[in-house]
């Protein structure tokens, strides 16, 4: 295997690439088109925002460090991957007050494909109890997701080898930190094969602390058309599934089937536990009305035990758009996961993993295939779904 790596950024030693290319022919392959690139945005709320393109020559990803190495956009064969969100981004994290408007203010730059919540929470904004500088327990509001996504990476590097016919790769570090408080690190490494459909994430967060910290890790994956439209599904090996709240009880009878564009349309939301294989791999799929698009995530639930969907179904105007979203737990305040037994705990030193790959289906018979896997999974165990709030899965149920 030969491979080539660059540092586009390392803050530590004051390293800093702001016009950068490679191409699969540094390593002797011809994959014309294929390549990573980075720029910096000038003007506006994306001021100053770092963004790294991978490109396999059908699959591009723009990747955002600024952003907590989330993914912004993308497209496949001329699918457009993501979301048109009212928020126009990308936004630098300097223009986010994540504690504005009841500690909902995360969503002044939220725009992205897929973006992570965490780490130390990742659910609604409310109050959680902690320890002081003074070892004394007081109040303190956590915001909505948490803060990972809108805190710059300070390490960032590219890769391209020739490994599996060629392998495109970023790799960044984020350090979620403070003194007397939550002190993880994210290293991901966010690569691709040349001319594949896959994307694949992987994330290790370690605990710098002398301490025990706790983990909360989900991965909001966001799309809107063309993925999602009317009477577009959510294929998933359900165990169980339960609405959120009231609110989603009321299409409980459609929970995995979508309505088009809905002018005052309110959000819904979905708690499931999902079969999985022997492995403890497991699959859900995004696809379209006719089946014949799709998008599917592949995870290990051993790794992220919890799944979510988020239904917003408004007009598209005010956003377009469901949510995937693979966790660790819940999003609901982490008092409430914290005792339910879902916040990870990592001792000193220790870390915790997760991979996510994301696959892109621009046919029927890619689409059908995934559909097969998961109703042979489904087989094994016949869904329970619940007709209403359950106590497992929601406060006060």
């Amino acid at each position: 295997m030969t491979e080539k790596k660059w540092i586009l950024t390392d803050v530590d030693n004051q390293v800093w690439l702001e016009k950068f290319s490679a191409s699969p022919s540094d390593v002797g392959l011809n994959a014309p088109g294929a390549g990573i690139t980075r720029k910096v945005f000038q003007g506006g709320l994306a001021d100053g925002v770092d963004l790294i393109e991978i490109n396999n020559g059908k699959l591009s990803v723009s990747i955002l460090p600024t952003r907590g190495m989330g993914l912004w956009k993308g497209s496949y064969n001329g699918l457009f991957l993501g979301w048109n969100s009212p928020v126009k981004g990308p936004v630098n994290p300097a223009y986010v007050n994540q504690v504005d408007r009841g500690g909902l203010g995360w969503l002044t730059g939220f725009d992205e494909w897929m973006c992570r919540c965490g780490l130390d929470s990742n659910g609604a904004p409310g109050v959680d109890t902690i320890l002081n500088n003074e070892g004394n327990p007081v109040n303190t509001s956590l915001n909505l997701h948490g803060r990972i996504a809108n805190i710059p990476a300070h390490y960032v590097e590219a890769s391209v080898s020739s490994d599996n016919g060629g392998t495109l790769s970023v790799t960044g570090i984020v350090n979620e930190t403070m003194l007397f408080g939550p002190c993880l690190q994210l290293k991901t490494t966010i690569s691709t094969t040349l001319g594949s459909n896959r994307l694949v994430i992987r994330d290790e967060v370690v605990n710098l602390k002398g301490g025990p910290s706790e983990l909360e890790l989900l991965y909001h994956t966001n799309m809107g058309g063309p993925f999602l439209e009317k009477d577009a599904k959510v294929v998933a090996p359900t165990r169980e599934v339960a609405p959120r709240d009231a609110r989603a009880v009321e299409d409980i009878a459609t929970y995995d089937t979508y309505l088009g564009p809905t002018t005052g349309y309110v959000e819904q939301c979905y708690w499931y536990d999902l079969l999985a294989d022997k492995d403890n791999r497991t699959q859900v799929l995004l696809r379209n009305a006719h089946g014949d698009k799709g998008i599917s995530l592949h995870f290990n639930k051993q790794e992220l035990p919890c799944f979510t969907v988020w239904k917003n179904t408004q007009a598209e105007i005010d956003g377009y758009v469901t949510g995937l979203e693979p966790a660790t737990n819940y999003p609901n305040l982490k008092t409430f996961e914290r005792q339910q037994g879902r916040v990870v705990n990592i001792p000193p030193g220790g870390s915790y993993s997760a991979t996510v790959e994301i696959q892109i289906h621009d046919n029927p018979y890619g689409v059908a295939d995934v559909e097969e896997w998961i109703n042979s999974l489904q087989k094994t165990s016949p869904a329970v779904v619940h007709q209403k709030p359950h106590a497992k899965y929601t406060p006060n149920a």
